[in-house]
């Protein structure tokens, strides 16, 4: 396959790029600045202009955005999203977004995990709320396209093992109450959607229960 993934260079984004070539698939890495990569289509590319991802999706089976801004900057990411979803809509290319796990419903209360404190701390809500506020575009503006991934509460680099439990928009956890996943086993969920799309249009994945 030939996957565009947006957001090249950040924590997730070079692990999907290290997981989908590592499956031979031929990848377009876009960022704002991009890295020496000599596997790759390295691509400059600002999402805040409007069309600049358009030229891009040419020849593309797939893309994946994954960008994170920090607390402050978050009303950007729905502009963000909003033009590589109508850079999708065009070129008629499936897009699975990374998103964040605030968009999940929490297994102690039912509501959005971004408004439980037991899974996101008050100071990082608001960027959690823009979440699903992010969720909900993709959903509404792009439905037979989008796929949106939320990913568990805690998504730290480590060491990949392959395997992950998937479930649907409730946040998965542990034996211990501790929702996570390594970067690299999220790559591993990612590539897996993109290469054979479930039903669900947003669903989540956690460390195998052996993991935990």
């Amino acid at each position: 396959m030939h996957i565009a993934v947006i957001g090249a260079t950040g924590m997730v984004g070079r692990r999907l790029v290290d997981e989908a070539v590592g499956r031979g698939h031929r990848v377009t890495a876009l960022s704002r600045r991009p890295g020496q990569d000599a596997r790759v289509d390295a691509r400059a590319v600002d999402l805040a202009e409007a069309g600049a991802v358009d030229p891009h999706l040419e020849k593309v089976d797939a893309a994946i955005l994954t960008v994170r801004l920090p607390p402050g900057e978050e009303s950007a990411l729905l502009t963000l999203t909003g033009h590589t979803l109508d850079a999708c809509a065009t070129a008629r290319v499936r897009l699975l977004v990374i998103g964040g796990a605030g968009a999940l419903r929490s297994p102690r209360t039912g509501a959005r995990v971004a408004d439980d404190t037991a899974y996101v701390p008050a100071a990082l809500q608001s960027l959690a709320r823009t979440g699903v506020d992010q969720m909900e575009l993709c959903l509404r503006r792009l439905p037979e396209l989008a796929t949106y991934l939320s990913p568990p509460a805690l998504l730290e680099p480590g060491d990949r093992t392959g395997r992950y439990r998937r479930g649907g928009d409730v946040l998965l956890t542990d034996h211990t109450g501790v929702s996570r996943i390594n970067v690299e086993d999220l790559a591993v969920a990612a590539i897996d959607e993109v290469e054979q799309p479930g039903s669900d249009r947003h669903f989540t994945v956690a460390a195998a229960s052996s993991q935990a």
